[in-house]
């Protein structure tokens, strides 16, 4: 699993900053998640292949959440895009795209497709054979979701030195791999177990975009592997943060600590702090394992 921060700061771009936008890589699938402005030429800088990217999960309307995406989606038309493209976001992602399109009569020649979001409970909005994602309900000015990246648990490993001491055909391996016992010529039953290795436990990855501290997600995320969180402000700003309905760095550690996540990455940083890794310091008064989201940065997990 792999996360590839496109852009983590606050509000407006700079010339050295760019708002909310990173890849997730899980599964071999590639999810695009929030799209602020210059997304696509923090894709080209961090060498992400435009192709790969099918799906694209928008948080909330606020600008600096979805602004490069009229882009995005013109310049895979540019680029003679084929697949289908779909967008998973609020209500109203839809109106907004297409009206942009239609006054500057620039449809795509590829098909593209809205999921448009509502519910104020969480809900799956994408299932394949190896990845669900659900929403995260959160609580920000306008309506807002986060997302929860989950794999689903692998086939079992075959254990090669096993099945040829068994004799066993190769039309029998799937069978294995699936979780199934083989019965022997003689009669004798071989339990998978002795047949093959157990799989990788199945990973998990949550996007918690902006939001004001809100215990209602610990249930959900609860024991995930990674969890993003907003960390718009220090605690000294804590006052700032309710109005805004925004986050500290120590109200993310403990949503961290709470939903007992293996490793807490930061961001949504504003930008009127000297340095980013005042955000660290404190959050590691509260929960360990914490990493320090920043354009360009990749971790593999």
């Amino acid at each position: 699993m792999k996360l590839t921060i496109l852009g983590c700061y606050a509000a407006t771009p700079r010339t050295f900053t760019n708002p909310t936008s990173q890849v997730l890589e899980i599964k071999n699938r590639l999810f695009l998640i929030d799209c602020g402005e210059g997304t696509q030429v923090q894709l080209r800088k961090n060498k992400v292949k435009f192709s790969k990217i099918n799906h694209v999960f928008i948080s909330h309307l606020h600008g600096d959440h979805f602004f490069g995406l009229i882009g995005l989606i013109s310049t895979f038309s540019l680029l003679g895009r084929t697949t289908d493209l779909h967008i998973h976001g609020p209500k109203g992602i839809k109106e907004i795209i297409l009206l942009q399109l239609k006054l500057s009569s620039s449809w795509t020649n590829y098909g593209l497709y809205f999921h448009e979001l509502e519910s104020n409970k969480s809900e799956v909005i994408f299932e394949d054979q190896k990845v669900t994602v659900t929403t995260i309900p959160l609580n920000h000015r306008v309506y807002t979701n986060g997302f929860l990246f989950q794999e689903k648990l692998s086939e079992r490993k075959l254990d090669v030195d096993a099945v040829q001491h068994y004799n066993i055909e190769t039309c029998y391996y799937q069978k294995i791999k699936n979780g199934g016992d083989i019965k022997l010529d003689d009669g004798t039953i071989i339990a998978n177990e002795k047949l093959s290795f157990d799989p990788l436990p199945p990973k998990s990855y949550a996007f918690c975009s902006d939001t004001v501290y809100h215990e209602a997600v610990i249930p959900i995320i609860n024991n995930v592997d990674v969890l993003y969180h907003e960390s718009t402000f220090l605690q000294s700003e804590e006052a700032l943060a309710s109005k805004t309905l925004h986050s500290t760095a120590k109200e993310a550690a403990t949503i961290a600590l709470k939903a007992n996540a293996k490793h807490l990455v930061l961001g949504h940083y504003s930008t009127r702090y000297e340095s980013i890794e005042l955000f660290k310091e404190e959050a590691e008064t509260i929960f360990p394992n914490v990493l320090l989201g920043d354009d360009g940065k990749s971790f593999e997990f």
